[in-house]
This record gives C-alpha cells, structure tokens and sequence, in this order.
C-alpha cells in the first residue's frame, strides 16, 4: 500500500453522541460485509460491559477501503474516566473527526478529548450527528464548538475546521443542510482531502511505538501501533527501547503481524511506515515502549498520562462466605489479575498495602475502577473494596484536592433541590442558564463532592437529568463533605432472613434484601432511619402459640427491596465498611463484623 494512499483517524466525541454507530455505518457501506452477512449492531463495542452500559471503554481499531485509500479508523472512549485511552491512541491518527450531537452540542467530555487532539495538533473534521433529531440545532452546535476550540487555544488551520451533516443511524452524511440524504461518502471523501497521509520512509531504520495491547489465547500478548517509519516482516528480530531512557534496548523477534480488516485482524507478511498493525512474539512488551531497529535503534518519546484521582483499596475476601462462590479468591490471584491489567491500562497504578494484604489501585473516576471490578467479577475474582478515597497533593505546605467542572442539564423545576444538594456538596456555581423550561448549571467542585452523587440527582431530577463532569485541576482541601446522613441495619447471626422479622424492621429503615436470603454477622441489609448503625436480627420467626388475637394474624407485605448496583454500592459505605464482590453476589459488610469489635474500634 503506497504512503500516500493510508489514511489514519480517529472518531473522538462525548459519550453516547454516535461514534461506534458511525464507524459501523462507514464499515458496511464500503462492502467490508456480503450482502448475506450478519453484523451486529455497535460492532466495535466488543466487551459485554460496553453492549450493556451502550459505551465504549476500551480503544478499537478497524479499517476499510475506500476509492483505492485504505482509511484506518480508531473508535476512542467519550467518556474522561478513560482518557488514558483516548492519550494513547491519538498517537496513532494523523486527524481526528470530532462527532457532536446536533441538539446537544459540545458536552464536557467533549472538551477533555478535542483538548487532546488539539495538543497533538491534527487537523480536526466536525460532524454535526443526530440532524433527523426534531430538537436539532445545527447552527448553535457549530458556534458552540468553534468557541471551544477557541478557548483550547486551537492553531488557525485547526479552526478552520470543514463541517459535515450527518445521521449515522440512517446512514448519510452530507456537505449541506439542503443536500439530498444519499450515503456516507461526503465524509470519506472529506478524510481523504483534509487528513494527511502519514509521515515517514520504508528506508529509514523500524519505529514502532506501542499505542495499546491486546490478548490472545494462543499468543500471548499482541502489540497494537502505527509504524512511524521503516519496515516490518515476520520472523525479523528487533530492538525494543523505553522513551528516551538510557537503558540498553532488550531483543526480540517478531513471530506475527497482523493488519486490520472492520474490526478483524488479517495476517499479514510484512507491513510498510503508515500502517496501523499488531504484532505478537514479543511477551514482555508493554505501552509505551519502542519496537524499533536492532542495528540502529531509535526509540520514541513515551507519551505523557494524566495522573489518577481516585484510590481503593482490593482486598482479598475474608468474610465467612469466602471461597464458596469465586474460583480465584487469594492475595496472590488478586495481584496476577491487577498486574495484568496495568500492562493495557496506563492510566491505572496499583501498590500494595503495608498495613495489611491487599492493594491500593489508582485510577482516572469512580467509572474507570467499577469497570476494572465488574470485569474481574465476572472473570471468577472473589475480593473486598474499601470506599473510594480521591488521591490528596501537598504543595507550599498546603492540602490540595482534584476539583472538577460539572455540567448538568435538567427541568427548572428541579433546580432549587439540585442546588442545594450541590452546596452541601461544597460546590461553586460558575454559570446558569434557562431555555425553554431547562436550566444548565456549570459547578466547580471537589471531586469528593460527586462520588456517588449520579443516583441521588436521578432521584431529585425525576429520571430526566443529564449529568457530565470532567477534571478540572488541583485546587486547596475545601473541608469535610458528610454525604451519608443515615446509618446501617447490621446482621447480628449468621442466618437466613425471615419475611416475618423483615416485615418489623422495613419500619427501622430501607432494606437492601428480600427473604429467603443468607446473610452473615456483621453484613449491612439495609439503611436505618436514624444517624447511629442498628444490630437487628433478620431471622427472627413469630411464637407459635394457641392464642390467637384480632389483627395479630395477618399477612406480611414487605416492601419490594432497594437492589443498589456495584457504583451505588461503592458510594454508600463509609471508612469502616466494604464491598464484598463474588461472581453471584455483591454484599456489603462492616470491616469488624462482631459488635463488640465495632464498640471498641478494634478488629480482630
């Protein structure tokens, strides 16, 4: 394939704005599928996790061929929870086409990776998606994402971006609003006049900087980026560098390449500067790293990433149902497993803990480390996790915190419960507007202030509010934030619930179970209605007696259960409770579980 005839881009947008539709639509009309052929819907969305959630967490690449040009595309996460992603893969694409939603306009995601490929300084394609929507605003859009390319400090042939109108559900794009709803070739056509091809010689010595990895049962670890120069073939031995690092390049051999094909990898026999491959062989290799020429090796400079702000502790299962519903359940499993992950995701870091056993993992949001849990749930995993923590900085002697800009939309009925909340919270109102019975507020806020805040404004906004944020900088501690007003009915036995003791105690408080459940000492069923925790017995039956008495024997009517899921569970504990994780159950308990214990703040 000749350099000039490659093109390599990325989609990049806010969550749920049509970037996975869109590649699927650029796919099928570019006959990369028979006729006959079926193809699922949000075919890059490969993980479970992303089908059921309707995001995408992980990078994918694909590629079609379009008129003679092969064009590579990379499917990037909207969401700021995975930017390490986002940081990692642009490196890959000499343009980038940025999706906005035609009502919406750019949402605060937006702006966390437009900020990225502005720094790379690719040129940049807007697609206006959504146009069949009635409430589009197409114009509006169009002004709003040129004031933030504006305010990102974007370079004049960065502004002077082309414009697209688009549905990618119906399958067109178009130059103007006015021009008929055909297919999606304006855009195709649009990538190959305004992306350049990639930069580089066949002649010059191999570079390849490792931009993401993947796994396969039979090779091991594969290793996924753009050749920058040079060229490549099986069975040829190489040199792999870290950055610019004065340590002596380690050897390797390349065993396969694999190139893209939609979303499917092709063998290959050798691969050519510009072209986005992945090779196995290598089983040490990791992102970041340089595969490069073993006569004249040249490394590049390893990509910068955005430090976490947010910490929880992993720890292995010790409750008494520990090891009956996961296969892998030891410290030791729990540090293969995270260890394993942090080689595909930079943007996690993971220490162990000197005060006990376990691991302290660090990561970009609460969504970034639910996914990683929910993953190794349903992988087999049996562990604890403490309450998220965000990660405090000492600067000039004083505390400082991670603050972020939150972006809410919702009904002006809604807003007078919503700010106060916020205010509790320790939020600072930057901007407010009203349109057509809806408000956006734009806050500043610790990003202690949100943790687990998502379910409450479902709550206070009626199901109708739209909630975004994204991290904004390090700014001073602003004091204590109590969220949790309420405190816990605690199990006092082993047992198994009875709907009878349940029936008397949904008058105490919210529960968290039905009857018919198995629970052990010191495990949370339910939220009390008083500040202090209460110890309840859930498994207490009626006396059978011969006495009867009016009004004595009627049926129970429980309340139907508060299922809380694995985010909402994480934001309720405080310090001195935990979430157990099993591959069937998701259980909170107190870290003591005896009450005596829990009286004198001693753990056994």
């Amino acid at each position: 394939m000749k350099l000039k005839k490659i093109r390599n881009v990325a989609i990049i947008a806010h969550v749920d704005h049509g970037k996975t539709t869109m590649v699927d639509m650029l796919f099928k009309q570019t006959g990369t599928f028979r006729e006959n052929q079926h193809v699922e819907e949000r075919l890059m969305d490969s993980m479970d996790l992303e089908k059921e959630r309707g995001i995408t967490i992980m990078a994918k690449n694909g590629s079609c061929v379009y008129n003679d040009y092969l064009i590579n595309i990379v499917d990037t996460p909207g969401h700021a929870d995975f930017g390490g992603e986002v940081e990692r893969v642009l490196n890959m694409a000499d343009g980038a086409v940025f999706l906005v939603d035609a009502a919406e306009g750019p949402m605060p995601q937006s702006y966390f990776v437009l900020k990225k490929a502005v720094a790379r300084n690719i040129p940049v394609i807007v697609v206006v998606n959504k146009i069949d929507k009635p409430a589009a605003r197409c114009d509006w859009a169009i002004d709003q994402v040129f004031d933030l390319l504006v305010t990102l400090n974007a370079p004049d042939h960065i502004l002077d971006f082309p414009v697209l109108y688009a549905s990618a559900k119906q399958g067109f794009a178009k130059h103007k609003l006015e021009d008929a709803d055909i297919d999606m070739n304006p855009l195709f056509d649009t990538i190959i006049e305004r992306v350049p091809h990639p930069k580089g010689s066949p002649d010059e010595p191999l570079q390849l900087l490792v931009s993401t990895l993947s796994y396969s049962s039979f090779l091991g670890r594969l290793a996924i980026g753009k050749l920058t120069s040079g060229k490549i073939k099986i069975n040829q031995n190489v040199a792999i560098a870290k950055g610019m690092e004065d340590m002596a390049p380690r050897q390797g051999r390349i065993t396969k390449i694999y190139k893209f094909k939609a979303n499917k990898q092709e063998e290959a026999t050798e691969a050519e500067v510009g072209e986005i491959i992945a090779i196995a062989g290598i089983e040490d290799i990791r992102v970041g790293e340089t595969i490069t020429d073993i006569a004249n090796p040249k490394p590049l400079p390893f990509i910068p990433v955005d430090p976490p702000t947010i910490s929880m502790n992993f720890l292995p299962n010790d409750s008494p149902f520990a090891g009956k519903e996961g296969e892998f359940v030891t410290s030791r499993h729990l540090k293969e497993r995270l260890q394993r992950e942090i080689l595909s995701d930079v943007a996690l870091n993971v220490e162990e803990l000197t005060t006990s056993s376990g691991y302290k993992v660090s990561g970009r949001g609460e969504l970034h480390l639910s996914i990683l849990i929910e993953k190794m749930r349903r992988e087999g995993y049996e562990f604890q996790v403490s309450r998220p923590n965000v990660i405090f900085k000492e600067v000039d002697g004083k505390k400082m915190e991670p603050f972020e800009e939150l972006t809410i939309d919702v009904g002006e009925e809604s807003m007078g419960t919503i700010i106060e909340s916020l205010g509790i919270r320790k939020g600072q109102l930057l901007e407010m507007s009203q349109e057509n019975g809806l408000a956006r507020l734009k806050y500043k806020i610790p990003t202690r202030g949100i943790l687990g805040y998502l379910s409450e404004f479902m709550t206070q906004s009626k199901g109708l509010g739209v909630m975004n944020s994204v991290f904004l900088e390090y700014a001073p501690f602003s004091g204590e934030i109590k969220t949790r007003k309420n405190g816990v009915l605690i199990s006092c036995e082993n047992c198994t619930t009875v709907a009878y003791a349940l029936d008397n105690l949904q008058e105490r408080g919210k529960l968290f179970m039905g009857a018919g459940v198995t629970v052990y000492e010191g495990q949370i069923i339910g939220e009390c209605s008083r500040e202090d925790d209460m110890t309840v017995n859930p498994a207490k039956s009626k006396k059978l007696t011969n006495m009867r008495a009016s009004g004595s024997d009627d049926a129970v009517m429980l309340i139907p259960a508060t299922q809380l899921s694995l985010e909402q569970c994480m934001a309720f504990i405080t310090d001195q409770e935990l979430v157990e994780l099993t591959p069937k159950a998701i259980r909170l308990r107190k870290i003591n579980l005896k009450e005596n214990d829990r009286k004198r703040g001693v753990r056994n």
